[in-house]
């Protein structure tokens, strides 16, 4: 992991808990072109898929609503958390993890689904990329009630919810996941309910 700005000096393990949090202690070329020596915690969770579940023929999008320690621990006094499906990826292929994830959280069976763009969604502390999908749904696609694997700990309420007003609880603040901003900032930008 070298190149011509970085020279990596030093990888030392902080935690393998839950996931992986190491600390790295390197030298860094800056613009001006003197070394400077930097250390930094990264976390290494995986990386993931998301997806944006939405209907044209009702107008509606199935989004989740769980409970987030982080959000929690950070101000949000219920600690609940409006999102789209996403995962982790594990070893599984981003469009296999989220057919997978869309079923077990929602209990929607989707077959196609669309890859629309990937990005690093914290790239300051986490080394995750997130792979940002579509898919159409309609009600006999339903095949579960969903809400997620009790034996992961969870326990996710699925919400179908009239697009507009989705996208309207960004500007309330009752939407503040950016996976799920992103998404519904997608579906609105490339006129997925015109």
């Amino acid at each position: 992991m070298e190149d011509h700005r970085i020279i990596m000096h030093q990888e030392e393990i902080l935690s393998d808990n839950w996931s992986v949090l190491k600390k790295y202690t390197y030298a860094y070329r800056n613009r001006a072109g003197d070394w400077e020596t930097q250390q930094r915690e990264v976390y290494d969770r995986g990386d993931g898929a998301a997806i944006l579940l939405y209907n044209t023929n009702q107008n509606t999008v199935i989004l989740t609503r769980q409970f987030r320690i982080p959000t929690y621990v950070n101000g949000n006094e219920s600690g609940m958390m409006i999102e789209v499906c996403a995962g982790m990826l594990d070893e599984d292929e981003p469009e296999v993890c989220i057919k997978k994830e869309t079923e077990e959280e929602t209990g929607y069976h989707i077959e196609n689904v669309e890859k629309v763009f990937e990005a690093y969604m914290s790239p300051g502390a986490a080394t995750e990329i997130l792979h940002f999908f579509v898919a159409a749904y309609t009600a006999d696609m339903k095949i579960s009630a969903g809400g997620g694997k009790p034996r992961e700990q969870e326990d996710i309420e699925v919400l179908e919810i009239n697009f507009e007003e989705a996208y309207t609880m960004i500007q309330t603040g009752i939407i503040t996941d950016a996976k799920t901003i992103m998404l519904l900032q997608y579906a609105k930008i490339n006129k997925l309910f015109e």
